[in-house]
Order: structure tokens, then sequence, then C-alpha cells
């Protein structure tokens, strides 16, 4: 009896999967579960000792844990405990920060700054890296009307072609006068990829920008991620468990 030729139309049968290539799949999903943990993990441990590292130069002997501990135990010589707690210089740095910001929003802590600022405008280089600095702390950490409001989509950069990009607010002054429009102008920043502090700084009539329901920091992580990760993370997820599945 012979077995008739396969037709070049039947479904080929599918290959089973190897042991290998299921621990790779398996290994591969790990890494994915892990990795975000742990490198998060080692970031902010490495912040935590590189801030312990920057702070306690500073703070007096005679106050570290050490001594500290040893002072009040009454341990002297072989007897003494070294104390190494990391995480002490984040809280030691906190509380001066506070301090410092307390004394800041006084009368007397406004004279200092003022006056310090005023020596520091008359040194050429210092001046220049101390505004820069400034600035940018400002940006980062002030809590002002100058932060963004919501994330967006605009037709950039030209119709057709959609950026994500974040509205900062509605467009007053000369350009909202000049540029006139029938509901308005709103000032857009689009961010560039993967650096997003750089960017260009658009005004689109209100009737052309879309606003996003994610929030700006899953916008900001669509950007700098040049579009690899996306908002929902669970999504994420399976889709790369299904790549790794189908790859296999």
């Amino acid at each position: 009896m012979t077995t008739p030729n396969p037709s070049p139309f039947d479904p080929e049968p599918k290959k089973r999967s190897g042991l290998f290539v299921r621990l790779r799949t398996s290994f591969l999903t790990g890494i994915v579960v892990i990795a975000p943990v742990g490198l998060t993990v080692w970031l902010i441990w490495t912040v935590v000792g590189w801030v312990d590292g920057f702070v306690w130069p500073f703070v007096p002997g005679a106050y570290h844990p050490t001594e500290l501990l040893n002072r009040f135990l009454g341990l002297t010589g072989e007897d003494r405990i070294e104390v190494n707690v990391r995480g002490l210089g984040v809280v030691v740095f906190l509380l001066f920060t506070i301090m410092v910001g307390w004394i800041a929003k006084g009368l007397i802590g406004r004279s200092l700054i003022n006056f310090g600022e005023s020596l520091v405008d008359r040194t050429p280089v210092v001046r220049s890296i101390y505004s820069g600095i400034k600035q940018l702390a400002e940006t980062v950490f002030a809590q002002t009307e100058r932060s963004f409001e919501k994330a967006c989509l605009v037709e950039y950069p030209r119709k057709g072609i959609w950026a994500v990009a974040f509205i900062s607010t509605d467009t007053r002054g000369e350009v909202a006068q000049k540029a006139q429009t029938m509901g308005g102008l709103v000032s857009v920043f689009v961010p560039t990829t993967p650096n997003p502090t750089s960017g260009f700084l658009l005004f689109f009539p209100k009737e052309d920008v879309i606003e996003l329901d994610m929030s700006l920091e899953d916008a900001a992580k669509l950007v700098i991620s040049a579009g690899l990760v996306y908002p929902n993370g669970t999504d994420a997820k399976q889709a790369a468990e299904a790549r790794f599945r189908e790859a296999s």
C-alpha cells in the first residue's frame, strides 16, 4: 500500500517545541518580570549610597552614628561597635533641606539669599553656572502654573503624522493677538526622543489638539522609550510574552 503524496495545500504539521525552546521562553519571560524590579532596587540602593557618601563628610565626626551609639553605651577600645546603616545620610539630607527651606521662606532668609545672589552675579564664571542650575531646579521642582496640564496628540511635523505632546497653557499676549484663530491657541511642547527635556514650543488651534486620557508620566515613558513602553504595563508584558512564544 503506497502512501499518497502530501498536497502542497495541506497545512504543515506543527513542530513540537523542544525542552531547550521552552526553557528559553520561560527564561525570557522571567527576565521581563525580574528586570524592572531588580533595576529599580539597584538604582534606589545606589542613589541612597551616593547621598550617604556625599552627606557624612560634612557632618562632624562626633555626631556620626558610630560615635553616638558608642558614647551612649559607654563603649571604648575593642568593645566599640561599628554602625553602618545605609540611608541615614538621606534622612540627614532631608532634615537639613527642610530646615533650609523653612529659613529661606522668612524675611532673614530671603535677605541672605538676595545678598548671596548679588555676589554671585558679579562673578563671571560662577554666575553662568549658578543661573543655569537654578533655572533647572526651578523647572523640575518648583510647583507653579508652568507645569504641564495634560498629554495630547497633535499633527506634527505635517498633516497625517501624529506626535505626543504636552499642553502647557492657553496662548496669551502678542502671539495670541496676531495669530488669529476661531477658537484660540494652545501652547504645546513637543518633546524629542529619547531626551524629553528638549523639543519644540508650538502654538496650535484648540480644535487641532486632541487631549489624551493617559497621565503625564505615562506619556513621558512613551516618548523616552521611543514607543516601546505603553501606559498599560500588563498589555506590554502580554505582548512581550506573545513575541517570545512566536519566536519559539
